[in-house]
């Protein structure tokens, strides 16, 4: 591994219930298996769909040219719809910076220095960016798909009288509570509970309204 190449891990979960560091140990060991090692970590829990996500943003900001954004799977980096994946793959080409993913094989040879000019390297950078683009769409349809049977189910469960929402966290609300009750900040209460500062104010909104 060529120590001008710069591995960045990138982590995320759709919500704040799910563990956007659950794949850490799965990219540390992939980084190893290649005489690489993971130096820096953007963890955050947003949706796929939306653009505009701050870790993602800083790692790209941080990234300089031949640098490696390393994911678990394509769909780790984006649900995005088409005009928002473009807009997101020229502020990755701008940076210089590389997609490796697990799940997408061929990608996995810029985990190697080579010469960024090279044919060989230019031909495995267009296959890449064709199958990026191929597995990013699938991902959106999957997102959509999904989306569609979530609204079907809540409108079938209404049409039954059996709709109730979805259920709220209690172990979290009791947890921001008790650590906003000891005086500590929206931004702060949001770190040690281990969740977004948004859910943080809707926690303190239902608790005010109650």
């Amino acid at each position: 591994m060529s120590p001008q190449i710069f591995v960045r891990g990138y982590l995320r979960a759709s919500t704040d219930d799910q563990d956007a560091n659950r794949a850490r140990q799965v990219l540390k060991r992939f980084a190893d298996e290649h005489g690489a090692r993971v130096a820096a970590w953007y963890t955050e829990n947003a949706s796929g769909a939306q653009a505009d996500r701050s870790e993602l943003l800083r790692l790209l900001a941080d990234s300089g040219p031949g640098d490696v954004l390393l994911i678990e799977q394509v769909d780790r980096l984006t649900r995005l719809a088409r005009a928002d994946w473009e807009s997101l793959k020229v502020a990755i080409q701008k940076a210089g910076v590389r997609i490796v993913a697990l799940d997408l094989p061929t990608s996995h040879a810029a985990m190697r220095a080579t010469d960024g000019e090279s044919f060989t390297a230019r031909m495995l950078d267009a296959v890449n960016d064709m199958l990026l683009d191929m597995l990013a769409a699938v991902a959106r349809k999957d997102y959509e798909d999904r989306r569609r049977r979530q609204a079907e189910g809540i409108e079938n469960a209404k049409a039954r009288g059996v709709y109730k929402g979805r259920p709220a966290n209690n172990t979290l609300h009791m947890k921001v509570e008790e650590i906003r009750a000891k005086g500590f900040s929206i931004r702060k209460t949001a770190e040690l509970a281990g969740c977004s500062p948004s859910t943080v104010q809707r926690v303190l909104a239902s608790t005010e309204n109650s």
